[in-house]
């Protein structure tokens, strides 16, 4: 038990957790046991109440259910930054919003430039434009005790940018055909929601009820329901007006950490990373989707994301981190290729929901590119922790 306990309590555990649990996809998937993943992925599921219908296969109620916890929690996070964290101080918001929006913005070109000639695969644009923050973190761990506390309140700070990023992309490009009927009771649930907060209500319950009618409103709009948990979390109390000292938010975040580190994230990877190489050539290799995120994940975030930070510092915009070097923002920029988690939802998006039927499968660039990554950035980072600091170059 005590080996346990003390593997959760480490800090790269969750990203180490994320890999295990792909492997284990991978291996399931290319194993005489892929009948039986691919049939409990498959397997519908149903919930009826009177003329409400929500009739899935099990993994859109991963992708579309389970995930709406994430991001709930991600919302929570970029509340809490944005009112009392790093992200309070408007000093601290220009080094990595630049390298976060020059990490979605060169990818996303990079992935268009290899797709030019192909319409159905242009709708992935977006893959190569989000980061993993657990396994962009776990790598940072495992460099050692060394690394500063500065450069991970950075990339903590850039993935924050780009989650913020990978909601809008998901809010105005991937929805489907819109229920007017539906963003209405969505609509209606949003003022409600603000009236409970200004008069100080504490319960979390009431929140939570209320989400879930807009969840699944949500669900039968055609936006996506993930955005659910983003739009709840803005009007989760930071302070109680009733209790001194007690935070809803703080509270919920703290309790939801685990939940999504330990069971949401592991779930996703397991149903969404079992790709099987039985039959795939060197045309499935080279095909413009995944060799188009491979590249902009290693290639495509070094440049946007290393390059804007580049200029921001030369130009005087921004201040290099306390304890680090242009190396380790470089070493950081790698490790912002690892876009694994949030790719893998954005694929589902682009592809596997909207019944294109491709060539192709885009897992297989996002899982090369992110290992790729992860090693240039690891590599990065042991040769910057030995240059001396604050050294732009």
């Amino acid at each position: 038990m005590q080996t346990i306990k003390k593997f959760f309590q480490l800090e790269a555990a969750a990203g180490i957790l994320l890999f295990f649990t792909a492997m284990a996809a991978l291996l399931v998937a290319n194993s005489p046991l892929d009948f039986y993943y691919d049939l409990l992925l498959d397997t519908t599921v149903m919930i009826q109440v009177g003329a409400l219908v929500i009739n899935k296969p099990l993994l859109l109620w991963i992708n579309d259910g389970l995930m709406v916890v994430f991001f709930f929690l991600v919302g929570l996070e970029l509340k809490r930054e944005f009112l009392q964290g790093e992200l309070k101080d408007k000093r601290n918001i220009v080094l990595p919003g630049l390298g976060a929006f020059g990490g979605m913005l060169v990818p996303a070109l990079i992935y268009i430039w290899f797709n030019k000639d192909n319409p159905s695969g242009l709708q992935g644009w977006a893959i190569p434009a989000a980061t993993d923050i657990a396994f962009a973190l776990a790598v940072l761990k495992l460099a050692g005790p060394r690394v500063p506390t500065s450069l991970k309140i950075f990339l903590t700070s850039l993935a924050i940018f780009d989650d913020l990023g990978a909601i809008l992309i998901i809010a105005f490009f991937y929805t489907s055909n819109l229920s007017l009927l539906s963003l209405l009771i969505v609509g209606c649930c949003i003022p409600i929601l603000w009236l409970i907060n200004r008069r100080g209500v504490d319960a979390l319950s009431i929140y939570m009820a209320i989400g879930l009618i807009m969840w699944v409103a949500m669900l039968k709009s055609g936006v996506h329901a993930t955005l659910t948990g983003i739009i709840l979390a803005f009007f989760i109390p930071i302070k109680s007006k009733r209790t001194p000292g007690y935070s809803p938010l703080k509270d919920l975040e703290q309790d939801l950490h685990n939940v999504v580190a330990y069971l949401v994230l592991p779930v996703f990877a397991f149903a969404n990373a079992g790709i099987t190489f039985n039959g795939m050539g060197i045309n499935q290799l080279l095909h413009p989707v995944p060799l188009g995120i491979a590249v902009a994940l290693v290639a495509g975030k070094q440049i946007g994301v290393f390059g804007f930070c580049w200029l921001a510092i030369k130009l005087n915009w921004a201040a290099i981190p306390k304890n680090t070097n242009i190396l380790s923002i470089y070493a950081v920029a790698c490790l912002c290729g690892i876009g694994f988690t949030m790719s893998l939802f954005i694929g589902s998006l682009a592809f596997e929901e909207s019944q294109i039927n491709n060539l192709f499968d885009e897992r297989l660039g996002i899982i090369v590119g992110s290992m790729v990554a992860a090693i240039m950035g690891y590599g990065a980072l042991k040769v910057a922790l030995k240059k001396p600091s604050d050294a732009v170059g």
